[in-house]
């Protein structure tokens, strides 16, 4: 059975060193980026179990990297920044990273980190299904949404949202409990996040003549809720 392989992106060799040597004690293989273009590459080309990814990388920053691997890829990203505002851990998390560290860390956090990523990240993909109302079809396995037949191209956490709410239709789920699903039981994150997936959501959505809607429950949360 293959290594798990890690794709660390920074421009310090020093985190790479260090990073390395601890993933390698565990039993896991590593290879590096030390600017955002050749992270980019990198993880079309390996296609790598798990990304560290700098917010602060040259020629393309972390966040401009993070947009264009969920395009196409659902490989968890954790992202390392310098930078401890809530607004940089909100900003990552909404592009579809998977969790954030904080520098200066220690290399053991961040490889019990990645270990509890991994983990959270393989137990969602065997949960993963179709479901199918009237005109609507919520695929997981493919990553594909059809509303009316035609494909709605949608982000790796829209898509974990819009399923759990077709999967409870009627049922009220409030944002923490969302949080916690598709971001994982053991991330306690800001819940806005939540509000602007769904948002982004909606928009991707016709606008009428749909039998069902993602309804707002003010206080609360959101439900999947049929005409």
């Amino acid at each position: 059975m293959s290594k798990t392989l890690i794709l660390i992106c920074d421009d310090q060799e020093s985190v790479h060193e260090t990073i390395g040597e601890y993933l390698k004690i565990e039993g896991m293989d590593y290879i590096s980026a030390y600017e955002g273009l050749d992270a980019l590459n990198k993880a079309k080309k390996f296609k790598p179990d798990l990304i560290l990814l700098d917010l602060m990388m040259p020629k393309m920053f972390g966040t401009d990297v993070c947009k264009e691997i969920r395009k196409s890829s659902d490989v968890p990203i954790i992202m390392l920044t310098a930078k401890c505002e809530t607004i940089d851990k909100i900003i990552g998390l909404e592009l579809g990273s998977d969790d954030y560290i904080s520098k200066p860390f220690s290399p053991r956090e961040v490889v019990t980190r990645i270990k509890t990523v991994l983990r959270r990240t393989s137990n969602v993909s065997k949960a993963l299904n179709c479901i199918k109302y009237r005109d609507l079809e919520i695929n997981l396995d493919s990553h594909e949404v059809y509303v009316k037949g035609e494909l709605v191209k949608v982000t790796p956490k829209e898509i974990k949202i819009f399923y759990m709410l077709a999967s409870n239709p009627g049922n009220i789920l409030n944002r923490e409990h969302i949080l916690s699903e598709v971001w994982g039981y053991d991330y306690f994150g800001d819940t806005r996040v939540v509000d602007t997936q769904i948002k982004r959501l909606r928009k991707k959505l016709p606008p009428y003549d749909l039998n069902w809607e993602i309804k707002s429950i003010y206080g609360v949360g959101y439900k999947f809720e049929v005409s």
